[in-house]
């Protein structure tokens, strides 16, 4: 459950500010209001604690929003109380109200978090406003420092969020024809099984085969194979209509998901559909109904499957012919595919990396210009707080060209280096930690630790810390709670941060892998192996193309159905891996036809006649060959290469054998 999980994980974090503020209490009881601190922090606790053990209750409850907006708000309530009982924004518990932006930014959408953050602005000026008299440059330094440092974590956390969805679309989409994916329609038509229990309505699936589309790959090559699929994806995602969904399934199987459908519907449906494919590319096209054909994923396939087999077996198969085929060509209308740029989180890092800095430093020069009046280092404070602005601002402006950079890691570490120093300089010559400019030196923890990598993140918040203590050392300190109650609360804050850093990462990796993987054979799939190419070109070295085509295999899927073709195709995948180089790179491009990356000076045609001679125990291949230089210098060209090469051997061919339970293991 979703929400619980948001809810959980909320209530966890909400305990940070509150259990700061009772062991600082519980440190000093000595000191004034501390019974009431206590009992403020102990409230704070309470409702974080109600929130994250009732979880699971609060997210099933109709007054979910509003129980997390009275939980957000308590805890703001009590965090300002603790504040003002303490001694005020600038006492050693000033920055608990700040600090919980940051946590708020990162799980509150931003529609809400507006209303947080006002809702915080107003309890943190009624704080300064009310209680122990401060400079008004205390509270403004810290109001737009952890603004947009709150900013900058919320806009940070959606570019991750947005990533996520990005590659979650694209590990569900067929990149050739823009619909779903095997994976993408069996979840699909899962969810939508689901929601036909629950609420009783009826659900249709349908599937349609083409009839001869094999004639069309071998008489006019891939490319016009692949122009005709992707005509019939725009095709029959028009027949199904608003609401339903269209998946390829196969290389020229489509399955369509028809909500609140009954068998006289879906066979209506069934009917317009071949009636729009017929003029180019009959189709053999069966549906199954929930419940009345099974209750399961797996039931209504097989009896869609069926009645699509009965459907071909009363048909005579025509494939499509030359004119017809020319007309879905020039009305392919391929999709743009969703694209996530391997760069873009490292670009997105970096610029707030500037940002932060120009923003840390433009306030400085604000604070200097209105309220350091008098003061002894006023010239060079301005002159630094400049200076770090320009260096900011430039390293937003070299962000795009530093993240393509295998060097960003070091450059980054270098300006690292330079801006916290001079950060220091700046809190030093203020008048120590005590300055509000010291929080220019710690507001960009959080960040670091969302969006850099453990190994980088680890040791630069260390060192940042260890700076901020020297700080302290050397200009001054308010107290050593002043120091570490600062400390430990950007610390709690980095910690969150780099916990969903951390959690983004794992589903980023895994959505990749999905978004490049073959659902049914667990090779890598076109988008996979064409970005492994590319990598390959780039870096130079040998590269070669195989390109397999198992003969007569539309044959075996309809004489003994798509499970049995299912499965030869997941032992020829298994075996090709089997037969290559731990550097070699096995995939599927569709259908039944295979793709092998040869790296390195190996040679094509012994490579080609190994993988025929594994193969042969159960279908025969034919197979074409390319080299990068002699063939061809991009995937294009050698891909054509190897097509050409690939058909010139068909004649004679015979179907795979129909053997009963083949093992995936080598023969």
């Amino acid at each position: 459950m979703p929400h619980a999980a948001a809810i959980r994980t909320g209530g966890r974090q909400g305990f940070a500010g509150p259990g700061l503020a009772m062991a600082y209490t519980l440190a000093t009881w000595g000191g004034p209001h501390r019974p009431a601190m206590l009992a403020v922090s102990a409230a704070a606790m309470a409702v974080s604690g109600l929130l994250w053990w009732r979880a699971d209750a609060v997210a099933r409850s109709r007054a979910r929003t509003p129980l997390r907006w009275a939980g957000a708000l308590a805890s703001l309530g009590c965090l300002a109380g603790v504040t003002h009982l303490s001694g005020g924004v600038a006492g050693p518990l000033g920055a608990l109200l700040p600090v919980a932006l940051i946590f708020f930014a990162l799980i509150t959408p931003p529609r809400g978090f507006l209303v947080i953050a006002a809702t915080a602005l107003a309890l943190y000026w009624a704080v300064a406003l009310l209680g122990e008299p401060v400079s008004l440059g205390y509270p403004l330094v810290y109001t737009l420092a952890f603004g947009g440092m709150s900013y900058l974590c919320l806009t940070h956390a959606g570019t991750l969020v947005s990533l996520r969805r990005r590659l979650a679309t694209i590990s569900r989409v067929d990149p050739l024809t823009g619909c779903l994916n095997r994976r993408g329609i069996e979840e699909s038509l899962g969810a939508g099984l689901d929601e036909a229990a629950r609420t009783g309505r009826p659900l249709a699936v349908l599937v349609a085969d083409l009839d001869g589309f094999k004639g069309v790959n071998d008489t006019y090559g891939h490319q016009a194979g692949d122009d005709l699929l992707a005509w019939t994806a725009r095709t029959v995602a028009a027949v199904a209509g608003e609401g339903a969904t269209v998946g390829r399934t196969g290389g020229d199987e489509f399955a369509v998901v028809l909500p609140d459908t009954d068998g006289p519907a879906a066979a209506a449906v069934a009917g317009r559909l071949q009636e729009a494919l017929a003029p180019v590319t009959p189709a053999s096209v069966g549906y199954a109904c929930h419940p009345a054909d099974g209750a399961g994923l797996d039931e209504l396939i097989r009896a869609a499957d069926a009645r699509t087999y009965h459907d071909k077996a009363r048909r005579r198969s025509v494939p499509p012919t030359a004119e017809a085929v020319a007309v879905a060509r020039a009305a392919a209308g391929r999709r743009r595919a969703v694209r996530v740029s391997r760069h873009e989180r490292r670009l997105r890092s970096i610029a707030d990396m500037g940002w932060m800095a120009a923003t840390n430093f433009s306030i400085g020069l604000l604070y200097v210009a209105f309220f350091t009046a008098g003061a002894p280092h006023r010239g060079a404070l301005a002159a630094l707080s400049a200076l770090g602005c320009a260096s900011g601002l430039a390293l937003v402006a070299a962000a795009p060209r530093l993240s393509r950079s295998r060097a960003a890691l070091r450059v980054l570490m270098v300006i690292a280096v330079l801006l916290f120093p001079l950060g220091a300089a700046v809190a030093v010559l203020d008048g120590g930690a005590g300055s509000p400019l010291a929080l220019g030196t710690l507001t960009p923890l959080p960040l670091i630790a969302l969006g850099a990598p453990i190994r980088v993140a680890v040791p630069v918040l260390t060192g940042v810390g260890g700076l901020y203590v020297g700080i302290a050392v050397v200009g001054g300190a308010p107290s050593g709670w002043y120091v570490a109650a600062n400390l430990l609360g950007m610390a709690g804050a980095a910690a969150v941060c780099a916990a969903q850093g951390r959690a983004a990462a794992r589903q980023r990796r895994l959505l990749t892998q999905l978004s490049r993987t073959d659902a049914l054979t667990g090779a890598v799939n076109r988008r996979g192996f064409e970005e492994r190419f590319e990598a390959e070109l780039r870096g130079g070295g040998a590269v070669a193309l195989l390109l397999l085509d198992l003969d007569g295999f539309k044959r075996l899927n309809d004489s003994l159905g798509h499970a049995a073709g299912d499965e030869l195709l997941r032992w020829v995948a298994a075996t090709l891996a089997a037969n290559v180089r731990g550097s070699d790179l096995v995939g599927r491009l569709g259908g039944d036809e295979f793709v092998v990356l040869l790296t390195g000076h190996a040679d094509p045609a012994a490579a080609a006649h190994r993988l025929r001679a594994a193969l042969a125990a159960r279908t025969a291949v034919s197979v074409g060959t390319a080299v990068r230089g002699l063939h061809g210098a991009d995937f294009d060209a050698l891909y054509a290469h190897a097509d050409a090469e690939l058909y010139a051997q068909k004649p004679g061919r015979t179907a795979p054998r129909e053997a009963s339970a083949p093992s995936l293991t080598r023969p």
